[in-house]
């Protein structure tokens, strides 16, 4: 079901509301954790590049001008890796942390890697190569007022060099590197095990399959595919019915033509640069 706004007081199961973006990969892992756990919830969809972020209201539930938010019986929890931990000691069945404690340090290593660059990477290829388009519709004073409000001055930076060069940017490059060895990475670690932190399903499977599908959507298909391993288990990942109503019936159709209509020109550009 897609919100827009809060749902109907009567569909309500608990006091549970999350502010979140349809297209956002980190708005889809908390989804997803969710319908992992049978877990209802209201939903506020917030318009990114309209600046719902940057709204007061919201700034004074989430200062760092991001999605998710998640209020849980009136109490504010920020980012999407805590609020998924948060979602698994909140609502303990299914577990989705691995039981043993080396299986839970794998599980934390790899969303650590999430918080500390793939997101960042994966932020920078996504704008350079498609959501730049989304904002060059917009007029000059608009665009201005937008990166005015940014409080972080590295995102303000990154926008206004990917609106001017697109995969041009000085940035587009080194991320595009990451990226690919990201995947040759999580190859190599489900060569030891079916799952990133073992044999089970894990919030570390579940934070990086909306990231898996964004890659596939923005040009990275063909380095997938060709690891038989990996693309396996994003296959697996994309079956779960915590996929569907968490990522994949959120995934917005003007987004999605829009990485169509610029998969062909970047999958040759990242081509290229993996090659030079």
């Amino acid at each position: 079901m897609r919100y827009k706004g809060r749902v109907p007081s009567e569909t309500r199961m608990s006091d549970i509301t999350l502010y979140h973006n349809d297209m956002s990969v980190c708005s889809a892992k908390v989804r997803m954790a969710f319908a992992e756990k049978g877990v209802a919830w209201q939903g506020v969809h917030l318009d990114l590049r309209a600046g719902d972020t940057q709204k007061p209201d919201y700034v004074a539930l989430n200062p760092n001008q991001l999605v998710p938010t998640l209020v849980h019986d009136g109490r504010v929890i920020i980012e999407s890796n805590i609020i998924c931990e948060y979602i698994d000691d909140a609502w303990p069945a299914p577990a989705l942390r691995p039981a043993n404690a080396y299986g839970r340090a794998r599980m934390r290593m790899r969303m650590k890697l999430l918080d500390d660059w793939v997101h960042g990477a994966c932020g920078t290829v996504s704008l350079c190569i498609a959501f730049r388009q989304q904002f060059l519709r917009r007029s000059a004073a608009e665009l201005k007022a937008y990166s005015d409000r940014l409080i972080d001055p590295a995102r303000r930076e990154r926008l206004k060099q990917a609106l001017e060069l697109g995969m041009d940017a000085p940035a587009f490059a080194p991320a595009v590197q990451r990226l690919a060895r990201l995947l040759a990475d999580l190859d190599a670690a489900l060569a030891e095990t079916p799952w990133l932190a073992g044999d089970d399903p894990s919030l570390a499977d579940i934070a990086y399959a909306p990231y898996m599908i964004r890659f596939m959507q923005i040009g990275f298909a063909d380095l997938i595919e060709a690891r038989p391993r990996l693309a396996a288990w994003a296959n697996r990942l994309f079956e779960r019915p915590s996929y569907k109503t968490g990522v994949e019936a959120w995934l917005n159709p003007a987004a999605l033509a829009l990485f169509a209509d610029e998969r062909a020109t970047a999958s040759a550009r990242i081509r290229h640069l993996l090659a030079a």
